[in-house]
């Protein structure tokens, strides 16, 4: 069943609805076709008496049939809207050359493909807008002209500022271990040991995170990354808050904490401790439950 248009008018119910009125028409025809025909072709009265009532109750039965589709679709077809999306161009409707000239059809499809676009537009704006990442293409489509000239304060905070608040965040969490280092100048590296299960490199521009690679405690740091590091990295961009940036550590490393039962929390979804040989590597961004990468779908 096609669309209903913003007209109000189910267009694929009204063509229906044409072609019941032509089927009622025919029955109502075949009625009075049998009545006045009468009763023929039979050799004796009784047997015409018969056919005649089976011949007419066939007639009366395809026009009832045919009288229910037509209020069926009666229903289907709406009522045109008192306030016309196009106006005036609504006379174009009964130009009688319809299809040499559609220019009434043409309108309605532009008509409905410019709601549809305007809708799906919307629903686009309102992810958008939902996401505060600060690499995202929505942020980088803001007006130059709209930009402050000047760099924002929490993009050169001093590094005393940056250790103090690594200083906190390592004194909130005992089984966490944060060694702080400046290799390359102001920009700072942290070296996180979370007890006896993994070490993670975090590599940040002052108070921003920008890559972080989780190990296990004797792992070589050189070798791949796996699955955790990908994880770490989706977390970095849950945890987006350009605003607060020490928000957006201490809720980093609160997540990362939830690492220090990795080989001894469940799966929340299947219960298991291994899957295909490895354990729960997922760690939920609300509730910091443990998930198989498979079972967090």
């Amino acid at each position: 069943m096609a669309d209903v248009l913003s007209v109000g008018v189910n267009l694929e119910a009204f063509a229906q609805a044409i072609s019941a009125i032509q089927a009622l028409r025919s029955s109502v025809s075949r009625v009075f076709d049998c009545l006045k025909d009468g009763m023929r072709n039979k050799e004796t009265l009784e047997g015409r008496e018969k056919a005649f009532i089976a011949h007419f109750q066939d007639n009366l039965h395809s026009v009832n049939r045919d009288l229910n589709e037509l209020e069926r679709l009666s229903n289907l077809v709406g009522k045109p809207s008192e306030n016309h999306p196009l106006h005036n161009s609504g006379l174009l409707s009964l130009d009688p050359v319809q299809d040499k000239t559609p220019l009434y059809s043409q309108l309605l499809q532009a008509y409905k493909w410019s709601n549809k676009l305007q809708y799906h537009a919307g629903l686009a704006s309102g992810l958008l807008n939902q996401q505060s990442l600060k690499r995202s293409a929505n942020q980088m489509g803001v007006s130059a002209k709209r930009r402050p000239k000047a760099q924002p304060t929490t993009l050169v905070l001093p590094p005393q500022y940056v250790d103090d608040v690594i200083s906190r965040i390592d004194r909130m969490f005992p089984e966490m271990t944060i060694h702080l280092s400046r290799p390359n100048g102001t920009s700072a590296m942290l070296l996180v040991t979370l007890g006896k299960v993994l070490k993670v490199i975090v590599v940040m521009r002052s108070l921003f995170i920008d890559r972080t690679i989780v190990k296990g405690y004797n792992e070589n740091v050189h070798t791949e990354d796996g699955k955790v590091t990908d994880h770490a990295t989706t977390a970095l961009l849950h945890y987006q808050l350009p605003q607060m940036p020490d928000v957006v550590v201490r809720s980093f490393m609160t997540w990362l904490r939830s690492y220090i039962k990795l080989f001894q929390a469940p799966c929340q979804r299947c219960g298991k401790f291994l899957q295909d040989g490895l354990p729960p590597t997922w760690r939920d961004f609300r509730t910091l439950e443990a998930f198989h990468d498979t079972c967090r779908q």
